[in-house]
């Protein structure tokens, strides 16, 4: 088949589940990576199994399973064309008021950065010889001061990630585009926001298939996609 392949990180819920869904309908096949195995496989035969979609128990954090990817997805399909690099976790925190366990700040830390390099590094030689494309999942919170918020924090880092990798693949073909969503309704919100403006997780997977859709000569670097009526501080 020559269809193309997307393989997509944290691909179970939210953001990730509605971008294999909105990919799928657009003709691409995906590989759906996180580490719930129930619904990854759900999900998967939702999307029309083994011929459009194949799942993969996969930790970001842990190398030894972020490493397979670019082979699971060539085994399954022959060919990776583009990375969805999703996965994230969002903590409430505060450095002058101790909201949150060190531990949620580390696990959160590890996934939002160091997870989301781990995936860069497994995938980009696969994807420079493709010449094919890496999105990343940031957040308007990684564009603005959000006081005590340790996840506004590792979504600056996400947009250094995707600066850094964008300039070190200059020369090979390969396109990075950083999706930055304001405030989405995934199930995290803060309890002082939980009543503002909020996106709809398809509303961002249709910013990812925007991008996904340019030509090979358009490197689309930064999509800022907020809900109406959020503020521009937030």
């Amino acid at each position: 088949m020559t269809s193309p392949v997307l393989l997509i990180t944290g691909a179970s819920a939210g953001i990730g589940a509605a971008t294999a869904r909105a990919a799928v309908e657009h003709g691409w096949r995906v590989v759906l990576a996180a580490r719930s195995r129930d619904r990854l496989t759900q999900l998967a035969a939702q999307l029309g199994g083994a011929a459009t979609a194949h799942a993969c128990t996969c930790d970001i954090t842990e190398w030894d399973q972020v490493k397979r990817l670019p082979d699971q997805a060539i085994q399954a399909f022959g060919r990776l064309d583009a990375v969805f690099a999703n996965a994230g976790s969002f903590t409430p925190t505060s450095f002058l008021h101790g909201t949150g366990t060190p531990e949620q700040w580390r696990d959160m830390v590890l996934t939002n950065v160091y997870g989301t390099a781990l995936v860069a590094r497994a995938v980009l030689p696969t994807l420079a010889h493709a010449r094919g494309h890496l999105v990343l999942t940031g957040s308007v919170a990684g564009r603005v001061t959000v006081p005590g918020q340790l996840y506004s924090a590792t979504k600056w880092a996400v947009t250094a990630i995707a600066q850094a990798i964008r300039a070190e693949l200059t020369d090979t073909g390969v396109r990075v585009t950083l999706i930055q969503p304001g405030l989405v309704d995934a199930g995290t919100t803060s309890p002082d926001r939980a009543d503002d403006p909020k996106l709809d997780p398809g509303d961002v997977a249709r910013a990812v298939l925007f991008a996904l859709s340019q030509p090979q000569t358009v490197d689309l670097n930064e999509i800022v996609v907020r809900p109406t009526g959020q503020q521009p501080y937030r």
